[in-house]
């Protein structure tokens, strides 16, 4: 597979960025692209769970919210997409607004600390 495709694959669903980051994993050369987008989906999985999950304790609490928490819910769809366009254009951008938060905090290139040579 290609590493721009591993790149875009990445951003589509969790079994989309498992698959990409075992297809990552069987490759010889590492690739700083797919290892950048694999962390910035990454990161934007982890804020859309953490997002879900607030919105849904304000929503039980405040009902009267609900149209306004489910356009902030938009939020992680379209940047997903930002990160889609980034990797299919095989730029190492950041997501815009959660993006810098998630840089160089996920490695996938490097070994296992047990694994051997």
């Amino acid at each position: 597979m290609k590493n721009r495709t591993m790149a875009i694959i990445a951003y589509i669903t969790l079994i989309g960025w498992i698959v990409a980051y075992l297809e990552f994993k069987k490759t010889d050369r590492k690739s700083t692209l797919v290892n950048y987008h694999l962390g910035q989906a990454l990161g934007l999985m982890i804020i859309s769970v953490v997002l879900s999950i607030t919105s849904s304790i304000i929503l039980v609490i405040i009902p009267a919210l609900g149209s306004i928490l489910y356009l902030i819910l938009l939020l992680p769809l379209v940047l997903l997409l930002f990160g889609i366009v980034a990797a299919s254009n095989e730029v190492e951008k950041p997501v815009p607004l959660i993006g810098k938060i998630f840089e160089g905090k996920f490695n996938f290139s490097s070994k296992h600390p047990l694994q051997s040579n």
